[in-house]
């Protein structure tokens, strides 16, 4: 494993990683993605889950494609067999991807049949393998995300030994999602909101390993909340609550990151977006499937109740263009304007 001055220097400052939006299952797509790069040049964004044998067998450009603007990106796989996963690896690296990070937290129930996800809480040294293998086969940075253990696991002994295996097989972060997952009797909706959270257990370990770099996940839901837990941890990783509201992104880049450049304007944002739903169109693809990801654009603004109308009804008839959205956007501007007066 490289020395933390050798990994940061290799990996072109990972450790500058501090601010993540988190991979989330069939929400941060590529249109996802690059909505949320509009707000922030410099937080880190994920894929959602990709299985190994998807991304080895499936149409990669579907399954793995994304533009060069939304980086840095990173893939996230699934799976528990380190020669698939060392190959899956290999494929996003050459497609790439600035990292590649290995789901050790997902419950779901479709997850836990293929034996990947959480339930590999309960097998250190198979993630270890894992690890060791796309450590072997990629140059860009190999990390891990995991729960802080699974049912009834003492969270004390599960993640000191996933940690303690995957740092020792090489892996540059682990981020943490600072609950258990209940495998049985929970659904993933519930395993994100019903075991409580023990942000300490994460603050704990990051003591244990102040060399190595320890990204805490989980019910954050502000950016105060963020910069708090950087007082304990190294990174900080954003899930719903950016997504239903990407207005958080919006001062990342000074608070965390310490750029002092100036925020996009809301008008920049919708005008590359139209462009950008229009390019898709003209590919072949749909309005909705860009404006379900800006849905949440305007939460608490004055026009934003019809602004969530226009953009789940409109934008799915047939012919949709991205004139759907200049209208709701127009409509939120004249609502702000009618308040201000």
């Amino acid at each position: 494993m490289l020395p933390v001055a050798d990994r940061a220097e290799t990996y072109s400052g990972y450790w500058n990683d501090r601010f993540a939006v988190a991979p989330m299952i069939d929400w941060t797509d590529r249109h996802c993605r690059m909505l949320h790069r509009q707000f922030t040049r410099h937080a880190l964004l994920y894929t959602e889950m990709v299985v190994a044998d998807a991304a080895i067998h499936g149409n990669r450009d579907r399954i793995l494609g994304f533009a060069e603007a939304e980086h840095p990106v990173a893939l996230q796989l699934g799976g528990s067999d380190p020669a698939k996963l060392a190959e899956a690896a290999r494929i996003g690296e050459a497609m790439g991807y600035r990292e590649i990070n290995l789901n050790v937290g997902c419950p779901s129930d479709r997850v836990q049949s293929g034996t990947f996800g959480a339930c590999l809480m309960r097998t250190p040294d198979i993630v270890a393998a894992c690890v060791d293998a796309m450590k072997h086969k990629v140059a860009v940075p190999v990390t891990v995300k995991c729960r802080i253990g699974v049912d009834d696991q003492d969270t004390e002994v599960a993640l000191d030994a996933l940690a303690g295996r995957v740092f020792n097989a090489g892996t540059d972060a682990l981020w943490v999602h600072a609950r258990k997952a209940w495998l049985k009797g929970l659904s993933p909706k519930e395993n994100r909101e019903i075991p409580p959270l023990d942000y300490e257990r994460v603050y704990r370990l990051k003591r244990q390993y102040p060399n190595q770099f320890i990204g805490i996940n989980g019910g954050v839901q502000s950016l105060d909340e963020a910069v708090h837990h950087l007082n304990h941890v190294d990174g900080v990783m954003l899930g719903r609550a950016v997504y239903h509201n990407p207005m958080i992104l919006l001062d990342v880049d000074t608070r965390i990151y310490g750029d002092g450049a100036a925020a996009p304007s809301m008008d920049a944002i919708i005008d590359h977006m139209c462009a950008y739903a229009d390019g898709h169109i003209a590919r072949g693809g749909r309005l909705s499937h860009v404006t379900r990801h800006m849905v949440g654009l305007f939460h608490g603004a004055p026009g934003a109740r019809r602004w969530r109308q226009m953009l789940s009804t409109d934008a799915n008839q047939t012919g949709a263009t991205s004139t759907v959205i200049r209208r709701a956007y127009e409509m939120i501007r004249t609502a702000v304007t009618e308040e201000a007066a």
